[in-house]
């Protein structure tokens, strides 16, 4: 669960006052003698500290891991492809009925959908097969010393220090993703702190051998984000050719009943749920691509991750585990290739716009940014970027 925190350590109760003169670069040596410093005004005992610290080192492999993550430039018809096998949907509806007292107490106490779970459940960890093999410690002192993101990564390396005071913590032994998530559902390690629940009540919490343990700490950390109990997230539909494609995209949103007078249908048939909830038209590939209507879960999933591609195949997977059918990928017009991209991103940018970088991966700013200038030149504003709109700018 890759999430861009903003409570730090609050949460905690342990004030975030307290301050290092390092707070990311330089000698990493210093960095490490920074942090034990802010362990000390923070209350913890030199034992503490000298334990959880000692064996803390540079982990390049980490950073290499966090610079590679070409997979979220693959459009999403193919994105989900590679994720979603038969096998994957096999194993789910196994572990749905094998854990069903499980999901059955989820789904009365949080109102998560065990189809959510099983998705989440499946992408982190293929149901706790592979939960990582990343030393979490050493992830997460590198990740903080990188100065790309140290407001995410220096709360959880206090964290984690909590843990370690807690006895739920091995410095040297704990692994998991390289991002410093733990567990079958990967949580990190302030989510543990905060939200983590014994499901099978044998007095410990055990995110890495216990199914219960996870799934009720996962449905923990998606009802404290705002989950609305036993709502929808994403219906896949029909949209008529007329549709005013402006509208379309995660940022903008009308009831299910306006969409449903504009020509929206669900493509199952029958009545979209909901009709006086706001909802989004979601086109990840245009307007001749695939379409799903997004209920507001939908938007709670991106604290779990932020890339779209990766939330919108975990939420139609979720869909797939409870039934829905394929999606229909339509016919869309062919997207960028990297480089492409990261030519369009460039030229937008020299327009003033805000892309988010120049990555070379489609996010939401990028999409933003797309839809605006496609609508100044006069095309088609659906936020898919294409050949035709790279060479008319």
């Amino acid at each position: 669960m890759m999430r861009f925190l903003t409570a730090g350590l609050l949460s905690l109760g342990i004030s975030t006052g307290a301050a290092s003169a390092q707070q990311c670069g330089g000698d990493f040596g210093q960095f490490l003698q920074g942090l034990r410093a802010e362990a000390a005004q923070r209350g913890y005992s030199q034992q503490a500290i000298d334990g959880f610290f000692r064996h803390a080192d540079y982990y390049q492999r980490a950073l290499d891991a966090d610079r590679r993550q070409g997979i979220f430039t693959v459009p999403f018809t193919e994105f989900s492809r590679r994720l979603i096998s038969q096998n994957r949907l096999d194993n789910g509806r196994r572990n749905a009925e094998r854990h069903r007292a499980v999901f059955d107490e989820i789904e009365r106490r949080f109102g998560v959908s065990r189809g959510i779970l099983l998705s989440f459940w499946a992408f982190e960890t293929d149901y706790g097969a592979f939960q990582g093999d990343f030393n979490t410690l050493d992830s997460l002192v590198t990740l903080a010393h990188d100065c790309r993101r140290p407001e995410l990564f220096r709360p959880e390396v206090f964290a984690a220090l909590e843990l370690y005071t807690r006895g739920d913590f091995d410095p040297v032994n704990t692994q998991g993703a390289w991002a410093g998530e733990i567990g079958m559902v990967q949580m990190l390690p302030e989510d543990i702190v905060t939200h983590a629940i014994d499901g099978d009540g044998d007095g410990r919490v055990s995110l890495q051998s216990s199914p219960a343990d996870a799934l009720l700490s996962g449905a923990n950390i998606l009802s404290s984000l705002g989950w609305r109990p036993r709502e929808p997230w994403l219906i896949e539909v029909t949209i008529p050719g007329d549709l005013d494609w402006y509208d379309t995209g995660i940022h903008t949103s009308r009831s299910v009943a306006e969409w449903e007078a504009a020509g929206v249908r669900a493509r199952a048939g029958g009545a979209l749920p909901m009709s006086g909830a706001q909802a989004s038209i979601i086109l990840p590939e245009g307007r001749n691509g695939p379409a799903f209507i997004a209920y507001p879960n939908f938007n709670v999933l991106f604290e779990w991750n932020q890339s779209f591609t990766y939330v919108l195949t975990a939420a139609y997977f979720a869909t797939r585990l409870e039934g829905a059918p394929v999606f229909d990928p339509r016919n869309p017009e062919p997207g960028l290739s990297g480089d492409e991209m990261r030519e369009l991103q460039r030229r937008l940018v020299a327009r003033g716009m805000d892309t988010g970088g120049t990555t070379g991966i489609l996010g939401a700013r990028t999409r933003a940014a797309v839809r605006e200038v496609q609508r100044e030149l006069g095309l088609p504003a659906d936020a898919w970027p294409t050949r035709a709109l790279l060479n008319a700018l």
